[in-house]
């Protein structure tokens, strides 16, 4: 029987996390609404919504594109506690500006994007710094606490989501992003507050044998690989001439996706040119992160329809029926609520059942029937607004069997894939990793921008409205088809995976 017993800095990091957590969606699950609401009053009321979700998405893009950033700080330069710190001081100052800015655009887009470089930038390294506390001997535990850290951060989004709704209403914007601000002072605290007990891994002296090292020699061996590399960065530089249609951010990221998906295909082709001048244990480890992006690839359509829930579904229960005292955004508790349900359920119920019946849960297994139930969460939704165009009064209690779905799919899929992508890194490589994975939530709320763009164009627009639907109903049930084809795609995919685990001895 094994007598490791779990790290006594975890509860520190654990700490940190919650009030994180507290403080990024007591702001999040308010923003779509402060925005239609007080800040964009300018724009015609009809565009108000629109414009609210596409701000919306803009920023949780960002949140997800800055973990590149912290992941390559810690890796290369600071280490992950250090990156940690100093990057929440940024973000406490970004929700500072929040706090102070109702009614100034300005100054709360400038809020925004400092908690987007805070919140993405300590993302992989908060992560990645939980498995640094483990090792061979305890790497068991590892697992319980990862799905401890995803059980935290939603007791804070829960409360955080009924509480900030009602303070926003009767308070006021300030109040409602100030609160917030004092959780990730607070969470700050708690971070520093164990800095003596922490495993710190030092950040690698620079390594020619590292991740972009290694591609950059491949890519250089000439032939296929390299004229993909070369197609990517031609669709790099077209794509960026989309910004004036797409907006900068929606633009640039399409860029990026076209840039990766080329060179990454170009590295895969050519890898094993790389083996004359790097050792075998590098090589085999770029190739483990190749075939890892395209597992995160395959996720992104899962995260296009959960981040959703914090704008459409938000949308769509602000034209619901419901009690006078219930504000539309507090639907959203509903999710961690049952994620903290789920969690426990799951892991003593569930999989211990599926496995006296010889079925294995796999980390792949879960993640296929997770965005596959994600799928079938949006049916529901688009099967509600097909009522509620049709004139026909829809409570707002309907939500819950769409929440509970897509919300047991998010278990399966994130709260599994943040352990699955630690394990799979190669130790030299786990920040680049977790960066990636990160990343994969970015290209996700791209897919949404990119659908909300493509409806405004009047050829698919006249198309939608000859198939008889409401463009908020088709846009829900092209997003359950994207899910239901990527479930597809990764069940295929990952039954040819080959799984390891790399944890420090």
């Amino acid at each position: 029987m094994s007598t490791a017993r779990l790290p006594p800095q975890v509860p520190y990091i654990i700490g940190n996390e919650g009030c994180e957590r507290f403080s990024f969606y007591g702001m999040r699950n308010i923003l779509t609404t402060f925005l239609a609401s007080y800040l964009l009053l300018d724009l015609a009321e009809a565009d108000r919504a629109g414009a609210a979700k596409d701000v919306f998405h803009t920023f949780v893009i960002g949140v997800y594109f800055f973990p590149l950033l912290g992941g390559w700080l810690a890796d290369r330069f600071f280490g992950k506690y250090n990156t940690i710190f100093w990057l929440s001081l940024v973000y406490c100052t970004g929700h500072l500006c929040l706090a102070v800015s109702e009614g100034h655009k300005e100054g709360f887009y400038l809020g925004l994007f400092l908690i987007a470089v805070g919140s993405g930038g300590i993302k992989p390294c908060v992560s990645a710094f939980v498995g640094d506390q483990f090792d061979a001997t305890n790497k068991h535990l590892a697992r319980v606490v990862f799905d401890g850290f995803y059980w935290i951060i939603n007791f804070g989004s829960f409360f955080a989501t009924l509480l900030m709704p009602i303070t926003l209403q009767r308070w006021g914007p300030s109040v409602a992003f100030g609160i917030p601000g004092v959780l990730m002072a607070i969470a700050t605290f708690v971070l520093w507050l164990g800095r003596k007990q922490y495993v710190r891994l030092p950040p690698p002296a620079p390594d020619p044998h590292a991740f972009l090292p290694v591609c950059a020699t491949a890519l250089r061996a000439g032939g296929v690989g390299s004229a993909l590399a070369v197609l990517g960065a031609v669709g790099f530089v077209g794509a960026l001439a989309l910004v004036p249609s797409l907006g900068f951010v929606a633009g640039f990221c399409l860029a990026l996706v076209v840039l990766l998906a080329c060179g990454g295909l170009g590295v895969r082709l050519q890898l094993d040119a790389a083996r004359e001048h790097h050792p075998a244990e590098a090589v085999d480890g770029v190739r483990s992160v190749l075939g890892l992006l395209v597992i995160f690839a395959l996720v992104t359509p899962f995260w296009s329809l959960f981040d959703q829930k914090a704008s459409t579904w938000v949308l769509q229960a602000g034209g619901m029926t419901k009690p006078s005292w219930f504000l539309p955004s507090q639907m959203q508790a509903l999710n961690p609520a049952l994620v903290m349900l789920l969690i426990p359920f799951n892991n003593l119920v569930l999989y211990p059942a599926l496995q006296r019946r010889g079925v294995t849960p796999t980390a792949l297994r879960k993640m296929t029937v997770g965005i596959a139930f994600s799928g079938l969460s949006w049916v529901v939704v688009g099967a509600m607004q097909l009522v509620l165009d049709a004139g026909s009064a829809v409570s707002i209690g309907w939500q819950v069997l769409p929440y509970a779905l897509l919300t047991f799919g998010e278990v399966l899929v994130s709260a599994t894939g943040l352990e699955f992508a630690y394990s799979q890194a190669p130790l030299r490589m786990k920040g680049v990793l977790m960066s990636f994975w990160s990343l994969s939530v970015t290209v996700g709320n791209l897919w949404v921008l990119l659908a909300d763009a493509s409806v405004k164009n009047d050829r698919v627009n006249t198309w939608v409205t000859g198939l008889g639907l409401s463009t908020t109903a088709f846009q829900m049930f092209f997003f359950a088809g994207f899910a239901f084809l990527a479930a597809a795609a990764f069940g295929a995919f990952a039954s040819r995976h080959r799984v390891v685990e790399h944890y420090r001895g």
